[in-house]
């Protein structure tokens, strides 16, 4: 069993043992931010923890109704901005810690007045010290490449956070049965996506709502352990420039869960077959023309979670059905420090 595999299959037991070890800390962060209600949230993160924080950062507008952004990290690295954030949150996502433009960026943040928050798998790294509170992750050591539990401890730890900020009741106790869920959707068999995509050379990913995040780290695996050239786009985006590329054959994968955005998606979807697509449908139970099974989780913020928990055995899978080892993607390493 590859490395990849294995850390994508322990993730529900990873979340379980952190919701438990965070709840103190979390409910203690909550607090602060309920006295102190930033004016918005702003984010330092890069690759599949930018995917997070981009869930995060939607699940706090839906629910809080502030504004959220993802900061380029260069303005601080090249540009030496000097930041005016009084009463706004900086969220710095990590699974090591140690790159220098997140730390240089959290720092600027704190300095510039933000109140700074770090998740990373790394408890006592660079980043952790460089910011005010830390919620560690507890996914264990990652040494796939490619990260998987530890980005789904990041999303679980957010949602954990989201619902005791807003005092959210359904929402956190979705939380706490997540594990559960998670555990469903790790058996779940997503194998049919295999022969459609194993010559495939590109493709789109498609959500909507807080699974945009989700189809933006499965189109970074696509590319990362496949070597497929996939793009991700939310489904209402990619009705303007991008509708141009679907055409006979085009391969795109939908991620439809239920919710508010799963009617405009099953519509997108029932287009591009009609024009030759090579389209794969993930939808749960209700949905009689899906290809890939969606498992539901007892909150519809989460059920982003369960896809992508049912995506990394999938793509782990092709990656070896293309001939790749997903352990080791070409020209990538675990930790990428980047200034």
């Amino acid at each position: 069993m590859s490395l990849m595999r294995e850390e994508a299959l322990s993730a529900p037991e990873r979340v379980a043992s952190q919701l438990a070890a965070n709840e103190v800390a979390t409910r203690a962060l909550a607090d602060r931010l309920k006295q102190r209600p930033p004016r918005a949230l702003i984010s330092v993160a890069r690759g599949s923890s930018d995917h997070a924080v981009a869930f995060i950062s939607y699940l706090v507008m839906q629910r809080l109704a502030i504004p959220a952004a993802s900061l380029p990290l260069s303005l601080t690295t090249l540009e030496e901005t000097a930041w005016r954030v009084d009463e706004m949150l900086a969220l710095a996502i990590s699974q090591s810690g140690r790159s220098p433009d997140l730390i240089d960026m959290q720092r600027a943040l704190g300095a510039g007045g933000a109140m700074t928050v770090a998740m990373v798998n790394v408890p006592d790294s660079p980043l952790a010290q460089a910011s005010e509170t830390t919620l560690a992750l507890h996914a264990g050591e990652e040494r796939s490449v490619a990260a998987t539990k530890s980005f789904l401890a990041a999303l679980a730890a957010g949602a954990q956070l989201v619902g005791a900020w807003s005092g959210d009741d359904a929402l956190l106790e979705a939380v706490t049965q997540l594990p559960a869920r998670l555990r469903e959707a790790a058996a779940s068999d997503w194998s049919p996506a295999i022969a459609p995509l194993r010559d495939a050379s590109h493709m789109m990913v498609v959500g909507r709502g807080s699974t945009l995040a989700i189809a933006q780290e499965a189109a970074l695996k696509f590319k990362e352990t496949c070597g497929i050239q996939a793009e991700a786009f939310s489904g209402a985006e990619i009705q303007h420039g991008p509708m141009a590329l679907v055409d006979e054959g085009y391969p795109v994968l939908i991620l439809a869960p239920p919710g508010n955005g799963q009617a405009g998606l099953l519509e997108l979807a029932g287009s591009f077959r009609s024009r030759g697509a090579c389209v794969l449908l993930a939808a749960d139970h209700s949905v009689a023309e899906r290809d890939l099974t969606l498992t539901c989780a007892d909150h519809s913020l989460l059920h982003p979670l369960c896809a992508i928990q049912s995506f990394y055995p999938m793509i782990e899978q092709l990656a070896r059905a293309r001939g790749l080892d997903p352990d080791h993607p070409r020209h990538l390493r675990k930790v990428t420090e980047t200034r």
